[in-house]
């Protein structure tokens, strides 16, 4: 209840606000306007960038390396197993000993 009047009343002191001082707000309305309209341009032209680098063909190639990569990494992964295989049979050749 305490949220909902705090809210009420900053409502309407800002509206009291607009009110007195309009010609201030919309000196700084007229003022952000631009400013919005920069950010969000630039906003929108990077998400299109993002958009249209995704289309290219070029971005297909990454995608041909990736296979590769994997097999990569499992030959590596299979390297790591038997190379950990390897060390449990020497440790259990240690302690038979």
């Amino acid at each position: 209840m305490k949220v909902f009047l705090g809210g009420v009343a900053a409502a309407f002191l800002g509206l009291l606000g607009i009110l007195v001082w309009h010609h201030e707000v919309f000196e700084v309305v007229g003022g952000a306007i631009p400013l919005i309209l920069l950010f969000g341009g630039l906003m929108a032209a990077y998400l299109g960038y993002d958009e249209v680098k995704d289309k290219l063909p070029f971005s297909k190639s990454t995608e041909n390396q990736e296979p590769s990569n994997d097999s990569k990494l499992k030959e590596e992964a299979e390297r790591y197993k038997q190379e950990v295989e390897r060390l449990k049979d020497e440790l259990d050749k240690s302690k038979t000993s």
